[in-house]
């Protein structure tokens, strides 16, 4: 019979698999207390938070959901780094973080319901912010509207010189 401690975590892990925009996972073992912190601060930079729970409730919250089982990332000590909007943000945070720190072992991920391993969390991690993707696409998409408003701005642009080097020359 599950305990009400473990039955309040597992509906806890349930609401955050499914009010996250993805889930990276991480083995911290090794890393100082002071480490860890930095760890924890810079995920909170990138709009993410990491918690640690038993494997087994995580198996269960995540077959609450329909999503994946991941019993090859849920073995070990497992810390989960839950992101509240950009994924790729914490997962840089968790890819420059590894680079000083060896101790830090990235497992993969959960995103849009499909696991990621380790090769693919990293290359979201090189992915650009989701803000800086809206601007590139934002930029692209008025890239035709501005070279139209330039082409027929030009006859009058063109006109208005011509007169004000009329009015300059009669000036002189």
């Amino acid at each position: 019979m599950p305990t009400q401690q473990k039955v309040e975590q597992v509906e806890e892990l349930t609401e955050l698999f499914k009010n996250s925009e993805g889930c990276w996972f991480v083995d911290a073992r090794g890393l100082t207390v002071k480490e860890s912190q930095e760890l924890r601060r810079n995920i909170r930079e990138g709009n993410g938070h990491m918690h640690v729970y038993k494997n087994n409730l995580a198996a269960i919250a995540l077959k609450n959901l329909e999503l994946p089982e991941i019993p090859e990332i849920l073995s070990g000590p497992t810390a989960f780094i839950f992101c509240d909007g950009d994924v790729a943000a914490p997962a840089k945070a968790l890819k420059d973080f590894a680079k000083e720190h060896e101790a830090l072992e990235i497992k993969g991920g959960i995103v849009d319901g499909k696991v990621l391993s380790v090769e693919e969390t990293l290359k979201v991690a090189d992915l650009p912010s989701k803000e800086q993707l809206v601007a590139m696409l934002l930029s692209t998409m008025l890239a035709p509207v501005t070279g139209l408003a330039r082409v027929c701005a030009a006859p009058a642009e063109g006109l208005a010189r011509t007169i004000q080097a009329i009015a300059d020359q009669k000036a002189a």
